[in-house]
C-alpha cells in the first residue's frame, strides 16, 4: 500500500487477496472493509473491476489492457491529424490572402 497525494493505492495481489477473502471465505464486503479500514465501496468498485474483466482487472500504472492502449493511442493519432489540419486550413486561408 502507498500514499499517492492523500489516497491510498493498493496493488494487484492486495486487491485480489481482498476479494478472495469475500468470495472463497464468503466474508461480507463490509466486515472485509472494517478489518482492513478500507471503505466499503473501494471493494465494491475492486470486486466490479474483476467481475467485468476478468484477469485483465487491476493492471497497474503504465500497463493498460490493450484495448484501452489502443483508444490512447487513436485519441493521440486523431489529436494530431486535427492539428495537421487545422495548420492547412489557416495556411490556405493566407495564400489565399496574399495571392490577390
Amino acid at each position: 500500500m502507498e500514499t499517492y497525494k492523500g489516497h491510498r493505492t493498493y496493488d494487484r495481489e492486495f486487491k485480489l487477496e481482498v476479494l478472495q477473502l469475500i468470495q472463497q471465505d464468503g466474508r461480507s464486503i463490509k466486515s472485509v472493509a472494517e478489518e482492513l479500514g478500507i471503505h466499503p465501496g473501494v471493494i465494491s468498485r475492486w470486486r466490479r473491476e474483476f467481475h467485468n474483466t476478468g484477469e485483465d482487472a487491476f493492471p497497474g500504472i503504465g500497463h493498460q489492457p490493450s484495448e484501452e492502449e489502443d483508444f490512447r493511442r487513436l485519441r493521440k493519432k486523431l489529436a494530431d491529424v486535427t492539428e495537421e489540419r487545422d495548420i492547412l486550413k489557416k495556411a490556405v486561408a493566407f495564400f489565399a490572402k496574399h495571392s490577390e
